[in-house]
């Protein structure tokens, strides 16, 4: 991905650009054939001859055209950079970074679900809590959690594909979009050698709404990594430890206390996240240019599109690693889910109560009473358990017996569609 936003391939592409509108241009008749073999024969830059030039011309493309054309010589280098305007070297060039990212972030994506897949399926049936507002609410699966996780990549993936195609746009339309001073035959052309379309329409620039688009894609993919990196690292706190990052032999987690083993990986995942969506804020700060074009986009872009294409291929990267190495502990979770002393039946019981013809008004009552009162004895240090308070309390023992009972109140009960969830996701 670095070399994707290096200079040198920044250059390269911009001489491809170059090269191919000339040779739009020699199969037209206006270029001689002789000229164009003497272009692609010498076409050459340096990185170094480029920024020396720089520094006087304060002008980057002029910079590079300069540098290929001592390299051309004359008389073929006149043929150079003919009709074009500087962005439409720019912009073009830049559709391609943006696609070759995209693709690589389309395959660090797919390497992703396919781990996700694996614990999903490896967890599918193992009980755990689910929790609302961080309370306990009613049982669900670790590995249902984690098919949570492939369906959320798996929009992650599909927003990445549609902005793949959405930013292949390039443009050689000239200085203000008007296509003056070259036909369209020539802008075909150099689009579909790099695997772009030509723009429907432009100004001197392609418009930066399809720029902010490809950005805010970037920072709702790094939305859903912290999303994820903000579950495990909650799951690994001390008084839950039901997940835990890896913690590899010779590791320290405190500088102060040894005895620690931080969710750091989590943590930092968490943070990068604002960088993507600052990121993302800014180029939609970009989209409002000034008539056909001002210069204020540019010194933005040159930061915010290598950092944040750069960044979101580590961040997945790294979830990745994390999502693969993490310690499970099935007997925590089997311990948080006895520690609601069976209250996570209190729907079950509900819904069972109105089906008998209570009102809802009714069975909501009487099942609150029981949970209460099953916290009641619990903070009293008595024995306390969700069942017992029913099947003691005489208004349920006229509408439900304890066989009912039993069956209501099997955890198994809120497992039964499980497979049926697997199974839409391809799991």
């Amino acid at each position: 991905m670095r070399e994707i936003w290096s200079e040198q391939r920044k250059l390269e592409i911009w001489l491809q650009i170059e090269l191919l509108a000339s040779e739009a241009l020699c199969a037209e008749g206006l270029v001689p054939p002789q000229d164009l073999a003497q272009m692609k024969a010498r076409a050459a830059f340096t990185i170094e001859r480029c920024k020396e030039l720089e520094k006087t011309l304060n002008h980057d493309v002029i910079a590079f055209t300069t540098n290929v054309g001592e390299n051309i010589g004359a008389p073929a280098n006149r043929w150079l950079h003919f009709g074009l305007t500087s962005s439409d070297v720019l912009d073009t060039a830049f559709a391609v970074q943006m696609v070759q990212s995209a693709d690589i972030l389309i395959k660090d994506t797919k390497a992703l679900r396919e781990v996700i897949a694996r614990q999903a399926c490896k967890y599918q049936m193992t009980p755990e809590i689910g929790r609302s507002h961080g309370i306990h609410a009613e049982p669900t699966t670790f590995g249902l959690k984690m098919a949570l996780m492939y369906d959320e990549f798996g929009r992650v993936l599909e927003r990445l594909e549609v902005v793949r195609q959405r930013v292949a746009v390039g443009k050689l339309s000239g200085a203000v979009g008007t296509g003056a001073h070259l036909s369209p035959k020539i802008e075909a052309h150099v689009c579909k050698k790099l695997g772009l379309r030509p723009a429907t329409v432009a100004t001197q620039v392609i418009q930066r709404d399809i720029h902010a688009d490809f950005m805010t894609t970037l920072a709702l993919a790094g939305a859903s990594i912290e999303r994820w990196a903000t579950e495990f690292r909650h799951l690994q706190r001390t008084e839950v430890l039901e997940v835990e990052e890896f913690f590899a032999k010779g590791q320290k987690g405190s500088s102060a206390m040894p005895h620690k083993r931080n969710p750091i990986t989590g943590e930092r995942l968490t943070g990068l996240a604002r960088v993507l969506r600052g990121n993302a804020l800014a180029a939609m700060e970009n989209v409002a240019l000034w008539h056909e074009r001002d210069i204020s986009h540019s010194s933005v872009e040159r930061i915010i599109f290598p950092d944040s294409c750069t960044l979101l291929d580590y961040m997945i990267a790294t979830l990745t690693k994390l999502t693969e190495g993490l310690i499970v502990y099935p007997e925590n979770m089997a311990r948080n889910l006895e520690a609601s002393l069976g209250l996570w039946n209190s729907q079950t019981v509900l819904l069972a109560l109105i089906k008998k013809g209570l009102t809802r008004e009714a069975a909501y009552e009487m099942v609150q009473r029981c949970a209460m009162q099953t916290w009641q004895a619990k903070h009293a240090g008595d024995a306390a358990n969700f069942k017992t308070q029913l099947l003691k309390d005489p208004e349920v023992q006229q509408h439900l017996t304890a066989r009912e009972l039993d069956k209501l109140c099997d955890v198994e009960f809120h497992f039964r569609q499980i497979k049926a969830k697997f199974k839409k996701l391809g799991l």
